[in-house]
Order: C-alpha cells, then sequence, then structure tokens
C-alpha cells in the first residue's frame, strides 16, 4: 500500500475526527516552525490525527495589496523543513495545473480552492501527483456539486479525495453554514471535513485606513460551528490557527488563538463521542402502535 493511501484510511479511521490545522499563509520559517511544534504538541496530547497546514501563496485575495506569503519554492522548502523536523503530513493549496507537480513532491494532501472546486484540468493535474486531494466546495456552489468533482479525482486514477464544506454565500461579504451540507456531502463517497474557520469569514467585509479592503470574519462563532459539524458528525475538522491573530497578516478575523486550541479541541471531542451524528438511520413511516 502507498503512503498516502495508508494516510487516507488513517484519516478515514480517525477517531473522533482527524485535525487539519496551522496558520493561514506562511509568514515566516520560524514563525510556521513555532507553530508546528505547538500544534502537534497540543494534538499528540489529544490523541487527534493531525496534519499541519499553510499556504505558501494566497493568490486569491480581493485586494492586489493583500500579503500573498513567500511563494511557491521558498514556501515548499519550509513545509518540507517542518514535515522532515516534527514528522507530520502537510497539506497546502495550489492554484494552477503547473504547481501540482512540485507541491506533490512535499504536501502529503493537496488542497483545492473553493473557488477552483470546478477546475477540471485543476483537478485532474493535483489527482495524477497520487497524493490525498481536499476539495473545498465553492462558496457558490450546492453541495450535489462535489459529486463531480470527487469523481473527476476518481476518473484520474485516484481515489484518494475528500470534500470540504466551508459555508455559502449568503448576499454581499457574508457567508452562511448550512449543517444538511454535512451529511449531503457524503453523497461524493468519501470523508467530509467542516472548514469552520473559513465558514465565518466576510469576504472583502473589512475597509482598511487609507483605502482599500481585507476579509471579516466572525471569530467568536468559530466554536458554535465546530460544535455543530462535529455533532452531525464530520470526519475532519479544519482550522487556521495563529498565535497572535490580531497580527496575522491574513485573515486574522478568522483565526482561532492558539492559546484556546485544546480547550475547544476538548470539548469538540467530547461532543463527538456522546454524538450519534455518523450514524444512518432508516426510518420506518408505518404507523407507530405501542
Amino acid at each position: 500500500m502507498d503512503s498516502s493511501t495508508l494516510l487516507y484510511n488513517q484519516l478515514k479511521a480517525a477517531d473522533p475526527f482527524f485535525l487539519l490545522a496551522g496558520p493561514n499563509v506562511i509568514e515566516s520559517e520560524e514563525h510556521i516552525l513555532y507553530m508546528a511544534k505547538n500544534l502537534k504538541f497540543i494534538a499528540s496530547k489529544l490523541g487527534l490525527p493531525l496534519v499541519f497546514k499553510s499556504s505558501f501563496d494566497k493568490a486569491n485575495r480581493t485586494s492586489s495589496k493583500s500579503f500573498r506569503g513567500p511563494g511557491l519554492a521558498e514556501g515548499l522548502k519550509i513545509l518540507e523543513k517542518v514535515k522532515t523536523t516534527y514528522d507530520i503530513p502537510i497539506v497546502t493549496d495550489v492554484h494552477e495545473t503547473i504547481q501540482c507537480e512540485a507541491v506533490g513532491k512535499v504536501a502529503d494532501i493537496i488542497q483545492i480552492p473553493a473557488f477552483l472546486c470546478r477546475q477540471t484540468d485543476l483537478l485532474v493535474a493535483a489527482a495524477k501527483t497520487g497524493k490525498i486531494i481536499n476539495i473545498k466546495k465553492g462558496q457558490f456552489c450546492a453541495p450535489s456539486v462535489m459529486e463531480n468533482s470527487a469523481e473527476k479525482i476518481r476518473l484520474a486514477g485516484n481515489e484518494n479525495v475528500m470534500v470540504c464544506e466551508r459555508g455559502t454565500m449568503f448576499g454581499y461579504n457574508d457567508l452562511i453554514v448550512d449543517p444538511r451540507n454535512f451529511e449531503w456531502l457524503r453523497e461524493a463517497n468519501c470523508p467530509v471535513v467542516a472548514d469552520i474557520t473559513h465558514s465565518l469569514q466576510q469576504p472583502a467585509g473589512r475597509k482598511l485606513e487609507g483605502g482599500g479592503v481585507a476579509s471579516g470574519g466572525l471569530r467568536e462563532l468559530i466554536p458554535c460551528i465546530a460544535r455543530t459539524a462535529v455533532a452531525v458528525g464530520v470526519d475532519g475538522i479544519f482550522m487556521e490557527v495563529h498565535d497572535d491573530p490580531l497580527k496575522a497578516p491574513v485573515d486574522g478575523p478568522t483565526q482561532w488563538p492558539l492559546r484556546h486550541l485544546e480547550e475547544l479541541l476538548e470539548e469538540l471531542i467530547a461532543i463527538a463521542r456522546v454524538s450519534k451524528g455518523k450514524k444512518q438511520y432508516e426510518i420506518d413511516l408505518t404507523p407507530f402502535r405501542p
């Protein structure tokens, strides 16, 4: 069994869920190593399988002035150092087909950004790396769309695919999470991940001093969405975590403070273990006779 399939099976078997977590974007090698060390410590203490997440390039920001990260070459060097130093798998995003081969040499999971979830050439190129593919549901998509996106991965010869709920556009500059999607996404016949931080973005909802816009967000509701997701029975939790969210260059309003991570995860584990969210009921509609 190859390493990607082995990791995929381990994540599917996670009890009660696996964790994809890390800062939104690579700020520096020092910061990324610090975050990886602390996240591994917390996840190991709680018995949660961890995949470390950070982006080498934020290519889909509203403003051209937004911080983007170190770029492909330098970013992958830093992520590879995280992987070898702390022996944890890596998940990061791709935005173009030409990035997939290089990213596949470092990342264990290749993530398809929500805006690109229907881009066939990108999905196929990612699939051909043989790595696990995590496809985020587009903010503009019904959950049924993800069946087709997942099928594109499989038809390209890769069975190791996951789908991720990250909210649906709700008017201008806002998102809403429909808990029904956690169930409907199972029609894609693969693990379902809940992105509990991006789901609370307010895209281009924050005006900056001196002009320009940035994403706002509702950090205080992260526990609410997370509790809902684990009660319903998702397979994995995706969350962006930062040691100092107020100073984060990207998506600060929806990054969870590192100091509060262990407490939140303990609560989520407890909820998941008492919930029957993963149980499938066969509903008997014949008249009840006591």
